[in-house]
């Protein structure tokens, strides 16, 4: 989770990987109109994301009702969402959070090329984080490393948090 530029679906798939578990990247989620209105420059409202959430909150809870796990790629900027996700899987779910400054999170959104947000949509979402900070399960991560490396650090994480119950 974070915001966009953050690294969440390359970090996602390495996750999912390295767990040998499916990855979604929850943007595929999006109804059009969304995609649609962010192409714009416009910043979703939380009318506009709630169907998205509630499908990635669906998403999660069906793969762990097979007894499956998932790895899924979201902004999930705000508690609200977060409770909301938590709320579908029954608890059952772990947030990578990943942080990075303002200046890498532009030079990164800079440098890519033909993705949806645009750079100037990062303003919108870091005046909407609500950073996780003494959330239950919530891994917290700097982006200011290599994906390996991130990666490294959150299965690390992933795997302190499991040993003592968690997630």
């Amino acid at each position: 989770m974070g915001v966009s530029g953050c690294g969440k679906s390359s970090v996602g798939a390495a996750l999912a990987a390295s767990l040998g578990l499916p990855f979604i990247e929850g943007d595929v989620l999006h109804p059009q109109s969304n995609v649609d209105k962010m192409a714009k420059g416009t910043p979703l409202t939380d009318e506009d994301r709630w169907p998205w959430l509630t499908l990635i909150g669906e998403t999660m809870a069906e793969a762990l009702a097979r007894g499956d796990g998932i790895v899924v790629s979201c902004s999930a900027l705000k508690k609200i969402y977060r409770d909301h996700m938590r709320a579908a899987t029954g608890g059952r779910l772990v947030f990578v959070y990943l942080d990075g400054s303002r200046d890498l999170l532009n030079a990164r959104m800079g440098a890519r090329t033909g993705h949806f947000m645009p750079l100037g949509l990062l303003d919108s979402q870091l005046a909407t984080l609500e950073v996780p900070t003494g959330e239950p399960g919530v891994i917290t991560v700097s982006i200011d490393q290599d994906i390996d490396a991130i990666a490294a650090e959150a299965l690390a994480g992933l795997g302190r948090m499991l040993s003592r119950g968690e997630g």
